[in-house]
């Protein structure tokens, strides 16, 4: 029965969904973070570009959430490069943003879904599920 229970925990284990958040306003990425953790992700938090990318040498996501403000880049600018990098390009990424004109932006960057600050809890969710459930192979 053991050997089981550990099986099944390494198969719950593999199948774990991580989720990298790129944030610069720390009250957002801890909402973020407490719903997402609770929703039974795994989380990559940054609060800039560079510890972003310093975070993708050790491991890439499952999908992304990238606010468009943040003090050493542009969240748009950030989408694009994920898009067009072999490597990033297949994983789905939400922009965030509290100016409606982001949303075109957003979507002329290739991002996979667009969150309008402020947001709506319960559609966040909704919306990472759908985009993680297509991925599925």
């Amino acid at each position: 029965m053991l050997a089981k229970k550990e099986h099944n925990s390494q198969i719950e284990l593999l199948m774990t969904k991580r989720i990298h958040v790129l944030e610069d306003d720390s009250d957002i990425r801890y909402v973020i973070e407490y719903l997402l953790k609770d929703e039974g992700y795994e989380l990559q938090l940054s609060s800039t570009v560079s510890e972003l990318k310093n975070k993708l040498r050790d491991a890439l996501p499952d999908l992304f959430i990238i606010d468009v403000m943040l003090p050493d880049g542009n969240g748009i600018e950030i989408c694009d490069d994920l898009k067009n990098d072999m490597f990033t390009k297949h994983i789905p990424v939400i922009v965030m943003s509290a100016n409606p004109r982001s949303k075109q932006m957003s979507s002329q960057a290739s991002a996979d879904d667009y969150i309008a600050k402020p947001f709506d809890l319960d559609d966040v969710v909704k919306r990472i599920n759908n985009l993680l459930n297509k991925t599925k192979v």
